[in-house]
């Protein structure tokens, strides 16, 4: 989930090269919970931005681990004072911007590792 549609379109681009399957894309936090809510295949992976409109990263985070607490979310931001916060509501991982693709690709491949 990322509110920058041109960051959007980059990582949907990037996560296709690498043979991934983009199910989904939000533009805000509450975008993002009702897209996680209407899937009856939830998705492996989610992608969280923390600076979004109307809810943020953090809230988002922690309404879709209430929903499912097996939910894998890499966390990203460039505002490093969130991570222990993002860690503790239930992101399993947290990448600091700006990452580079091979990082984001490192970390998508270490939380499958962890539910094969």
């Amino acid at each position: 989930m990322e509110d920058d549609f041109s960051l959007q379109r980059l990582y949907e681009l990037m996560l296709i090269n690498y043979g991934f399957d983009v199910i989904g894309k939000a533009n805000n936090g509450e975008e993002a919970l009702n897209m996680y809510k209407s899937f009856n295949d939830k998705p492996e992976i989610i992608l969280m931005d923390h600076r979004m409109p109307i809810k943020n990263g953090i809230e988002t985070t922690q309404e879709i681990i209430k929903l499912n607490n097996n939910s894998i979310i890499i966390f990203a931001s460039a505002d490093k004072s969130v991570k222990d916060k993002a860690l503790s509501v239930g992101a399993s991982r947290f990448l600091s911007k700006p990452f580079s693709y091979e990082e984001l690709i490192e970390e998508i491949n270490n939380c499958l590792k962890l539910t094969n």
